[in-house]
């Protein structure tokens, strides 16, 4: 409201405080519903496309003397309501931008890499408006969002990813969770940069690709998984050919020879949902030379470890665990949902992976690579992470008892802390 009110008011003079007002309620993020709702049937009925041009010839039509400054900022703030993200098109169209929350009309936090900050300056004018952004958003990526099924989880058009809750599940209004894609991917060269790997260790992830070495890249929420994932992914040669599949299409990795398998909801009536595991079946039927799950969450991983089971190596994913020896456990519990016991899930994890990238974040905000175990299966036949390599915050490298086992993995790769011969 801020910007626009006062441009107007430095150009007003005293005998428009009426035109003042009107234009202060309806600019800058304030556009009034009956307004919005006005130009949207406006629109409506002379089939006329949200265009600058459309949406201003309907604002003019509503018979208020609008200035053609004023024109344009309104129509700059109807249209981010009609077909953008409202107050928060700023937002997600900075390149800096990797979230963006709602926790209210007047509480947006934004995450530029450097942990939340509170958007002070973005705000919506009610509950309702913040409600009507959030089932826009939730129709335009073909997903139902009301009472009946007051959650959801899909990906924009534009390669965001959307989660919103309506009330009363989300407990004081209406919840928003935006998670924005890069338009191209991170290289391992621009991850070396800005600190989130080594030099050595960009080239031992390298080496584990080139190996076909099949690994999980495991971390909590935030922490970068699919940036790496995708990352590594541009790696792979040329000449193979990548099978992605995903609940929500977030991998965006830079080869030629990609497909891509997303997951569906079920609709009003409870059908038509397709799960990941469908979806892997599907993917061992299209000639994968790499199977990717891009994130590991439920029974799906029964298939995948089946899959890099029959000779399909150098397949990856991602899954949630807040340090790498806790993997086998996670996939356990995930094994366990479909109904296969400890012993079954043990044998077919020490065959189908070999390792584990683990990633962390700092309190700042910092992402890095923490660490790259191998998994190893003991006496008992419990599979364990063994940590083969460690990337302290200070920075460097620094061996663990599982490191002879990946060196060999990788080919004989050399480290940096071994004595020359």
């Amino acid at each position: 409201m801020t910007r626009s009110t006062s441009t107007h008011r430095a150009h007003a003079g005293a005998g428009t405080a009426g035109r003042s007002a009107s234009v202060s309620s309806a600019s800058a993020g304030a556009v009034s519903a009956a307004l919005l709702d006005a130009v949207r049937l406006r629109l409506a009925e002379s089939g006329a496309e949200p265009t600058i041009t459309g949406v201003a010839a309907a604002l003019r039509a509503q018979g208020r003397p609008y200035g053609d400054t004023e024109v344009l900022e309104i129509v700059r703030e109807l249209r981010a309501e009609m077909v953008g993200a409202g107050p928060l098109d700023r937002l997600l169209s900075d390149p800096e931008v990797t979230d963006v929350l709602v926790n209210g009309p007047r509480e947006v936090w934004v995450d530029r890499g450097h942990g939340l900050q509170r958007a002070r300056d973005v705000k919506f004018t009610d509950e309702p408006s913040v409600r009507r952004l959030a089932q826009r958003l939730a129709h335009t990526a073909g997903r139902r969002l009301d009472d009946a099924r007051p959650w959801t989880d899909a990906r924009l058009p534009q390669g965001v990813r959307l989660h919103a809750v309506l009330p009363p599940v989300a407990v004081g209004g209406t919840l928003i969770s935006l998670r924005v894609s890069r338009p191209r991917p991170f290289t391992l060269e621009e991850l070396v940069a800005s600190g989130s790997l080594t030099n050595w260790g960009a080239g031992l992830l390298q080496a584990l690709v080139r190996a076909r070495v099949a690994y999980l890249v495991s971390g909590g929420t935030g922490t970068g998984k699919t940036t790496l994932l995708a990352a590594l992914l541009g790696l792979v040669p040329t000449s193979e050919r990548l099978v992605v599949v995903e609940d929500s299409a977030e991998l965006q990795p830079d080869h030629p020879h990609l497909v891509r398998l997303e997951g569906r909801p079920p609709n009003q009536e409870g059908v038509g949902g397709i799960d990941l595991r469908d979806l892997v079946r599907q993917a061992l039927r299209m000639r994968p030379d790499r199977l990717v799950v891009g994130e590991v969450r439920g029974s799906e991983v029964l298939d995948l470890l089946a899959a890099l089971n029959t000779g399909h190596e150098g397949g990856c994913g991602t899954v949630h665990a807040n340090a790498a020896v806790d993997v086998p456990a996670r996939l356990e519990a995930l094994a366990a949902t479909a109904g296969l016991g400890r012993a079954a899930l043990h044998s077919q994890l020490a065959a189908a992976l070999d390792a584990v990238v683990h990633l962390v974040r700092a309190p700042g905000g910092q992402r890095r690579v923490a660490e790259v175990c191998v998994l190893e299966r003991g006496a008992d036949g419990l599979v364990t992470a063994l940590p083969a390599v460690r990337f302290p915050a200070a920075g460097g490298q620094e061996p663990g008892p599982g490191w002879p086992r990946l060196a060999e993995r990788c080919g004989g790769l050399r480290a940096p802390w071994a004595r020359p011969k």
